[in-house]
């Protein structure tokens, strides 16, 4: 398992179309793949109305947690993802 703070940097913060791509990038994993904001919240990254539950705006710090065969690179692909700035 990995757990990684991450800054959501997408300019628009995680509204449907950008939320929807994070669905895709984290399903195209085996590995189970959540964000977490603050204590209580965690969610699935593969699951559209779970991401769209947290309404994260740009700026916003998220944790990351992978856990499987191939969690690194989840970690990678979805830190490349919400660290872009203009999507």
């Amino acid at each position: 398992m990995i757990s990684k703070e991450m800054t959501v940097k997408l300019s628009g913060g995680m509204e449907a179309r950008p939320v929807a791509i994070l669905v895709q990038v984290a399903s195209q994993y085996e590995s189970s793949v959540y964000l977490q904001v603050g204590e209580g919240k965690k969610v699935n990254a593969k699951s559209i109305m779970g991401m769209m539950s947290l309404g994260l705006d740009a700026g916003e710090k998220v944790t990351v947690v992978t856990d499987g065969s191939d969690e690194a690179v989840a970690m990678e692909e979805i830190e490349k993802y919400l660290g872009k700035e203009n999507e």
